[in-house]
């Protein structure tokens, strides 16, 4: 490994006194004389057609500044070709509408002059609504005579619902219900989205094991810290927007379309975002309201999301109907793998996480053949969109244990069974052709660490033997995602004061990367932490184009542009060094801000007068002249810095041939009461492979609060609704609750491999979403290892909640495995 100075060692983060004393400011902390705060009228309806609007009393009551209704939003606008499905997530909500397709979804807002007199407001408007056809469980829609989610169908067929085209109608027959009745999905029935690669039929007849089982799979609200809370303001013609989002610069873009404005038009300024977990990657269509009511009534105004609005407007990881084939080899081999699998993605558009879900499993067991069969069901629940790992916790919880169960009856270990199947280097994965190549994998070197640091042979032995009403169960997964993007900007300015200047255009959102991935910079410039200075949290900053801060792509993605910027910088150096001192650029070296001969390091130039000289030379050196391959965004920021010191600017075009994956390996150990069905988590160890270790701090912290969000979708986070209404009964904290201090072990231990991932330089790759998963397969194998200790079967349905455990102690049934939101 090298030897570097910053990368790999821990730090107190820039940012991190502001935030433990209180100083840093989120969007609900900010304060104007003269402002006004709103409120949202949600509607108390799964599905309705608004008729008519009443708000003559309400707009007469003292302190009522305005109301904003869907009349008053900005046309939507026809998507440009070329975007990718990610892209266009969220594209057709509005942050108004006329025609709610779910309980909750706004219909209007108030502003006033404090808070009281605009919930009294909503409490006076009067809003007639006709009542329209609900759907809350996939499965009702696709009866014969069952109800359509939208008036246009009741399926998505495209990738977002943008038009009429992309929904369509599609019924079961009562045949297929028959075998919905007895507790599986049918496999002859119509699906929307077929995909295969090699022959499925082969695989399964070559198989020496066969298991076909029907899963559900909760839906999960993202309960962040924050809630998506805006305040606005209009100064000189420009929306000044503070926002809660993860990532920063790529939220003006869609903020900009929703308020109806140009991005040159809007500051937008998040220096600090309370969480996301996928839900608040690049804004969201609420931001337009704050904005518009302050232009409406010219004075700034607050938007405050309560907890309640919160698990409505805040959207949710989409819920699975599914049933699952796989075929082994007598020693393991995973021979092939057949899906079949319902998505709830809610009113709006489907998030293709079904697919992503038969994608990881492709991945992370490598079968000689898969085949993907899905759709999409439109339901009037809250929209579902990204959460920490799309596809992931949904993906683990089907085929984990699955993998353990064939274990189990081909008597082959668990780790074991994974090290067979695990991808390496060289492994191809994918449902659909071409193939996608993987840059890295390192998963049986992180098996055999976790294992060897979870004592894995030993607690085999221990836990099977009982002891009283308590038996014990140990489980391992594998977490795979998407680790890294490639192809974005850096951007760096030395000024008179010596010091370096970093700016990044991502989030920060509590991943740190907006702080780690500077470190970079600083650490191949040779200039000591302590001069430099992170730039971040305001378009107004004058910051590069940047990666959407999700997907684990941050880490990857700026390592390598504040790299490549880092060597544009350096040769700007070495070039002034040699204008200065004569001799080659190449005859100098950079370091602890000086630039010096190699062969005489009396002879040297500080960073300070550099830049002073840089001024004086003008173009390429001080940021007049702007390489033509950068983002136009990009171009604008360093025309706003030029003149101010040397400037380096560079795209990442470093080659990668393949796709990065991280991958996570999660052990966990359970204690069942065989009487109770309580059961609790007792132990818990991770092992990374995630390139490079940045951060080993901040590496921890995203391993074991990934795993302990594993655990919460196994454990403890269930959406229950009241299905003859359409009302969301579990609306409240404490019933969709995360885990707490109490539901997790008191000591947990992680690791990485720290092997560096060969096609990026440095080597890093990242790993927010891997833990999640690998945590949640971990538990539920091994409550179903503590299950079979006294002859039962794994448990088909998540969470895994007390009457679950009873009923799989019981008669082995769970009543209603199918059904939705029960």
């Amino acid at each position: 490994m090298a030897d570097y100075k910053l990368i790999g060692h821990d730090y107190t983060t820039p940012e991190m006194l502001a935030k433990v004393t209180g100083q840093a400011k989120f969007s609900e902390d900010i304060r104007a004389d003269g402002m006004l705060f709103c409120k949202l009228l949600l509607s108390p309806m799964p599905h309705a057609r608004v008729l008519k609007i009443d708000a003559s009393e309400a707009l007469a009551m003292n302190g009522v500044a305005a109301i904003l209704t869907p009349d008053d939003l900005p046309e939507v606008t026809v998507p440009p070709a070329g975007l990718t499905p990610f892209a266009l997530t969220g594209w057709t909500e509005r942050a108004l509408t006329k025609e709610p397709l779910y309980e909750g979804e706004p219909i209007l807002a108030v502003a006033a002059v404090d808070e009281v007199t605009a919930a009294e407001a909503i409490e006076k408007i009067k809003v007639d609504l006709e009542p329209l056809p609900f759907v809350i469980d996939p499965l009702d829609a696709l009866r014969p005579d069952g109800p359509n989610g939208r008036t246009q169908g009741n399926v998505f067929v495209g990738h977002v619902g943008i038009d009429s085209k992309d929904i369509q109608a599609l019924k079961w027959t009562a045949k297929d219900f028959g075998e919905v009745a007895a507790g599986r999905l049918p496999w002859d029935a119509k699906a929307t989205v077929e995909t295969s690669v090699g022959d499925v039929e082969a695989g399964l007849k070559q198989a020496d094991l066969v298991l076909d089982e029907t899963f559900f799979i909760q839906s999960t609200a993202h309960q962040v810290l924050e809630p998506r809370s805006t305040f606005a303001y209009w100064q000189n013609g420009k929306l000044y927007l503070y926002g809660s989002t993860q990532s920063m610069i790529r939220s003006v873009g869609p903020i900009a379309r929703w308020v109806g404005i140009e991005p040159s038009q809007l500051v937008y300024i998040s220096e600090y975002s309370g969480g996301g977990f996928g839900s608040k990657i690049n804004s969201y269509p609420y931001v337009a309201i704050p904005a518009l009511l302050s232009k409406k009534t010219n004075r700034p105004v607050m938007l405050r999301i309560s907890r309640e609005a919160e698990n409505y407007i805040g959207r949710m990881r989409p819920g699975f109907q599914a049933r699952i084939k796989m075929g082994f080899r007598k020693d393991g081999r995973v021979t092939a793998i057949d899906s079949f699998i319902i998505e709830d993605p809610g009113p709006y558009e489907l998030t293709g996480q079904a697919e992503q879900a038969a994608q990881v499993a492709s991945n992370s067991y490598q079968p000689l053949a898969t085949r993907f069969r899905g759709i999409y069901v439109a339901t009037n629940t809250p929209p579902k969109g990204a959460q920490r790992a799309p596809g992931l916790p949904q993906s683990v919880s089907m085929f984990e244990p699955l993998i353990s169960k064939a274990a189990r009856k081909l008597g082959l270990d668990q780790v074991e069974i994974r090290k067979i199947n695990a991808p390496s280097s060289d492994s191809k994965f994918g449902v659909r052709e071409p193939l996608q190549n993987l840059t890295s994998a390192y998963v049986r070197e992180a098996l055999d660490r976790g294992a060897e640091l979870f004592k894995w042979q030993e607690r085999k032995q221990r836990v099977s033997q009982r002891s009283g009403p308590k038996v014990r169960g140990i489980g391992v997964s594998v977490g795979s995602f998407t680790a890294g993007s490639v192809g974005y900007d850096g951007l760096l300015l030395v000024k008179p004061d010596g010091k370096l200047y970093i700016h990044q255009g991502i989030g920060n959102f509590g991943a740190l990367a907006v702080m780690d991935t500077a470190r970079v910079a600083a650490e191949f410039l040779g200039m000591p932490w302590k001069q430099c200075e992170v730039v971040w949290g305001s378009s107004g900053k004058h910051v590069p184009w940047s990666s959407n801060s999700g997907g684990s792509q941050t880490a990857h993605a700026h390592s390598r542009a504040n790299y490549a910027t880092a060597l544009d910088l350096k040769r700007k150096l070495q070039e002034i060094a040699a204008q200065q001192m004569g001799g080659s650029p190449e005859a100098y070296e950079v370091d602890n801000g000086y630039v010096y001969r190699k062969d005489n390091t009396g002879s040297s130039l500080a960073f300070a007068k550099a830049a002073e000289l840089a001024i004086k030379l003008g173009g390429k050196y001080d940021g007049h002249e702007v390489p033509q391959q950068v983002n136009a965004l990009t171009k604008a920021s360093v025309a706003a810095l030029a003149g101010q010191g040397l400037i380096g600017v560079a795209k990442d075009e470093f080659p990668r041939k393949g796709a990065t994956q991280g991958f996570v390996a999660g052990f966990a150990e359970v204690e069942l009461d065989l009487e109770t069905g309580v059961y609790r988590i007792v132990d818990y160890t991770a092992v990374a492979d995630a390139g490079t270790v940045l951060h080993p701090r901040n590496l921890g912290g995203q391993i074991l609060g990934g795993s302990v969000e594993g655990f919460g979708h196994i454990t403890t986070r269930n959406m229950i609704y009241e299905r003859q209404s359409g009302r969301l009964v579990s609306r409240r904290m404490y019933q969709i609750r995360p885990p707490s201090i109490l539901d997790v072990p008191l000591e947990m231990n992680w690791d990485a491999v720290n092997i560096p991932d060969p096609q990026t330089p440095v080597g890093i790759k990242g790993v927010g979403e891997p833990p999640v998963g690998a945590a949640a397969g971990a538990v539920l194998c091994a409550i179903s290892d503590a299950l079979s200790r006294v002859d039962k079967d794994i448990i088909y349905r998540t969470p895994v909640r007390l009457d679950r455990v009873l009923a799989a102690l019981g008669s082995g049934k769970i009543h209603d495995l199918l059904a939705a939101y029960a």
